[in-house]
């Protein structure tokens, strides 16, 4: 198994690497998106976050990674083990079969039995489904997704087989927006938005430059070397969804989030949600009990920047006019 680049080792990218953190403390949120440059470490953070999460509690035996808490009975007589919080490739290339599953054609033709092979989706529950290039992808495949991810299930009806599944995932996906634009559906199903630049100081470069050298010349070693940091950001968001649920949200910090939103011409309440949602995951990071402007602040852009009309009349970047909604609301 390749041994992945330690996340508290990435350089930068502030930005992707909180989005990606705020999704792990409460998968509510509903995904991150990572719009920028080729080579700016877009996959590699996503492929880190599988080594970083704590391992979590599951069905022995299940195809599903089913939560034991959740069975009937709270899995009192279940047997359980641990295994590693599933960060799934969804290949640009995947049939639809691959996604969803479909019929076990080793066991039809070898035993004449009817029995369904999972397929990513069912491999992706209580996980990430990680989309490289996802602008790319094609409809049909983005029909399905935004079906499942609203659900929270896989449901496969054919070749006599009738199969319905928890597919509950936080969906990533990453692109370059001079390849495509990700259709809109799609685009609001992404809790947050984040976009990444090449660095353009330069010691930032140097030390980006040296330290994928270091890893690729001993993945081990590096490994080793920033376990330890690695470990204390793991503890970090345990104890952030612990203390998730005591985490409150005042009704002025809701009508922060609803006045931004206003200002900004959102459509839909979801960007209130999203606002709040990450705000509240962001306090729990924090170690404070109340969420207020300085979480407000810094969700701000990558829980709306995707959500925005354009404006024929202003030509600044999304991410610019929520800079500016919140520096009118909140003060310079």
């Amino acid at each position: 198994m390749a041994v992945a680049f330690p996340f508290s080792a990435i350089v930068g990218q502030d930005e992707m690497k909180l989005a990606i953190l705020i999704a792990a403390v409460d998968p509510s949120v509903g995904g991150v998106l990572v719009f920028g440059d080729r080579g700016t470490g877009k996959s590699t953070a996503v492929r880190a976050l599988a080594a970083l999460l704590p391992k979590m509690k599951a069905v022995l035996g299940c195809p599903y990674q089913r939560d034991p808490a959740l069975e009937p009975g709270g899995g009192a007589v279940l047997k359980t083990h641990l295994v590693p919080v599933p960060v799934v490739d969804l290949p640009l290339g995947a049939t639809e079969d691959r996604v969803v599953g479909a019929l076990d054609l080793e066991r039809a033709l070898t035993q004449g039995v009817k029995a369904f092979e999972p397929g990513l989706l069912a491999r992706a529950n209580r996980g990430f489904l990680y989309i490289d290039e996802v602008n790319l992808l094609e409809d049909h495949l983005v029909d399905l997704l935004i079906d499942v991810a609203a659900s929270g299930e896989n449901v496969v009806e054919r070749e006599g087989l009738s199969v319905r599944h928890p597919a509950r995932f936080v969906l990533v996906g990453s692109g370059n927006p001079e390849e495509g634009e990700l259709r809109p559906q799609l685009l609001d199903r992404f809790g947050l938005s984040v976009e990444v630049r090449t660095p353009q100081d330069l010691p930032n470069r140097i030390e980006v430059v040296r330290r994928r050298d270091n890893f690729e010349r001993d993945p081990a070693a590096f490994t080793a070397q920033w376990a330890p940091e690695d470990d204390k950001l793991r503890r970090k968001i345990v104890a952030a969804r612990k203390r998730l649920p005591d985490v409150s949200v005042p009704d002025a910090a809701l009508e922060r989030a609803a006045q931004l939103c206003m200002a900004l011409g959102t459509d839909g309440l979801r960007g209130e949600l999203t606002v709040m949602r990450a705000a509240r995951a962001l306090a729990a990071l924090d170690g404070v009990k109340v969420v207020g402007d300085a979480q407000l602040r810094r969700v701000a852009a990558p829980a709306l920047r995707h959500r925005l009309r354009r404006n024929p009349l202003d030509d600044t970047g999304s991410g610019t006019r929520v800079d500016r909604a919140v520096a009118e609301l909140f003060g310079a």
